[in-house]
């Protein structure tokens, strides 16, 4: 039986009471930003931009950390060197990004310092997502941003990227630096206000889509073409960006950008759909680590060591008796107890060479041992998951034998 006008007011009310304050839920939001929402005609928009830099504010208020990517430089800086309307030669574009990133970043510095935040930026080509060292590298250096209170500021470093080392879209480049920083929350604001059965401009009878639970083929099939000649994204590439995103633990939303204060319209209630994640972050993350890599090598724990990373904790020199295989920092390698068993797998923090140097080492004495201070643990309990565990495993500290077997480990470790 088809609605009536009063059951889709009920159901629009429902959803409404049901997004309301979303976003403040989250721990670890990224937002995407699109060209054509923070440049017109070659002129930053500023007023747009203080208006989300108000709702940037506004959820760290609330607890949340922010990161945001942002496209505009191409955009901004052909407006500054006057370049001619219509496609860029390559050097062109590599040129105005060069010109237009400096003034960008000045832009957000200056909007963020009137709340008392900072903003730190972070330029990335596709190798830095997929080389796993390189990965890592960024990876790091966005938690320490966010452990400084700093907003990071990610863009596609197009002043080098060539068509066959970039993105292309900085959709998908969002749901990477999502999973990248093991963000629950994507938002992709764009000039839409999200996902309809058919391109609303096109099909009258178009219906909005609210939730999304899956990512099936129908609704594949319901992504529209490429956006304006500012926006390399179309719906296509926002629902890769949801399908890459939501397989690792990151719920996202499409919403319209074009309002003031887009961010607080959506905490409010505003129209978005939302693309349910499949896991959580955390979940996500200890079932890749678990189950599709690769072991390179292998760390044998004594028993406190063992007893700590049961307990929630990261496993440090002090604990490792033994190292095995070729591994480099970053490949996951077999945990085993004296005896060879299965405790589980981890990614490895030093290459091979140095795991062995350091191995049985308290961590004060690591840099004396490889000439850097390197990390204070082997694995780190974000990146170690026990075997048959899938979840967040144990919250429990360690007990103050494990502590002093693993030999001054702090909370943070």
């Amino acid at each position: 039986m088809a609605q009536t006008l009063t059951d889709v007011q009920a159901d629009a009310q429902a959803h409404t009471s049901e997004t309301r304050g979303r976003l403040t839920r989250f721990s670890r939001v990224v937002v995407k930003i699109g060209s054509a929402l923070l440049v017109a005609d070659g002129t930053l928009k500023r007023d747009w931009l203080a208006g989300l830099c108000d709702d940037l504010a506004m959820l760290t208020r609330a607890g949340c950390e922010v990161i945001v990517v942002s496209s505009g430089a191409i955009a901004l800086g052909r407006g500054v060197l006057g370049l001619p309307r219509g496609a860029l030669k390559l050097e062109q574009a590599q040129a105005a990004a060069s010109v237009g990133q400096v003034a960008l970043a000045q832009a957000y510095a200056e909007a963020l310092g009137a709340h008392g935040l900072t903003a730190g930026q972070i330029l990335l080509t596709l190798g830095d997502t997929e080389e796993r060292r390189r990965y890592l590298n960024a990876r790091e250096t966005i938690a320490t941003l966010l452990k400084l209170g700093a907003v990071p500021i990610v863009n596609e470093n197009d002043t080098v990227a060539t068509s066959e080392i970039r993105y292309g879209d900085n959709d998908r480049l969002a749901a990477r630096v999502a999973t990248m920083a093991s963000a629950d929350c994507l938002v992709l604001l764009s000039d839409v206000d999200g996902l309809y059965t058919a391109p609303p401009a096109q099909d009258p009878n178009a219906v909005f889509l609210p939730e999304v639970p899956a990512i099936t083929p129908e609704i594949e099939a319901m992504a529209g073409a490429a956006g304006s000649e500012l926006s390399r994204g179309g719906m296509r590439t926002k629902i890769d960006a949801a399908r890459i995103a939501t397989d690792a633990g990151t719920e996202m939303a499409i919403a319209s950008g074009k309002r003031l204060n887009p961010l607080a319209a959506i905490e409010t209630g505003g129209r978005a759909t939302w693309f349910r994640a499949r896991a959580t972050p955390a979940t996500a993350r200890k079932a890749w680590i678990g189950g599709h890599l690769e072991p390179r090598g292998a760390l044998t724990l004594d028993a406190g060591a063992i007893r700590a990373v049961r307990a929630g904790r990261s496993l440090l020199p002090a604990g490792v008796r033994a190292v095995a295989g070729s591994f480099a920092r970053g490949d996951a390698v077999r945990l085993l107890d004296t005896q060879g068993r299965d405790i589980g797998r981890g990614l490895v923090a030093y290459d091979h060479p140095e795991a062995r140097m350091i191995m049985g080492r308290n961590s004060r004495e690591i840099e004396a041992i490889l000439g850097y201070a390197g990390r204070a643990e082997m694995v780190h309990r974000d990146d170690l998951v026990l075997s048959g565990q899938t979840g967040d495993g144990p919250a429990r500290p360690a007990s103050g034998a494990d502590a002093a077997t693993q030999q001054g480990v702090s909370d943070d470790a």
